[in-house]
């Protein structure tokens, strides 16, 4: 099996882990892990978009001629949103980290339809 084809399936295995969770899960805590699931799954495929066998990395050496670095360097542009990325999704991990201790000291559970008081 071709590594970019298992790339994507491994993120839409995630994908559709992380909205799993998100939508039927009861827990916050388990919702956070879900979300960090779908994240891990958006990363992957950027990454498995920007691919190439056989590629190099994208920084021109003086001593590489030019045609050989345009055939062979990777696509740049999806490394950099997955580095974006992963920072966003540290940030939003440690919010929504911080909601659910408020959420489980106010309401002594994590259970999302007793904080939402849905019955």
């Amino acid at each position: 099996m071709d590594l970019q084809l298992a790339s994507f399936i491994t993120a839409g295995i995630l994908a559709i882990v992380g909205l799993y969770g998100v939508f039927f899960v009861d827990n916050v805590l388990k919702k956070i892990i879900a979300l960090s699931a779908l994240g891990n799954g958006v990363n992957l495929t950027l990454i498995a978009i920007g691919y190439k066998a056989g590629g190099i990395v994208p920084i021109k050496m003086p001593s590489m001629e030019f045609t050989m670095f345009a055939t062979k360097a990777v696509y740049p542009l999806p490394q950099a949103l997955v580095l974006t990325n992963i920072v966003i999704e540290a940030s939003m991990l440690a919010i929504m980290l911080a909601l659910s201790i408020v959420f489980y000291k106010k309401y002594k559970t994590l259970k999302a339809s007793i904080i939402l008081k849905e019955d």
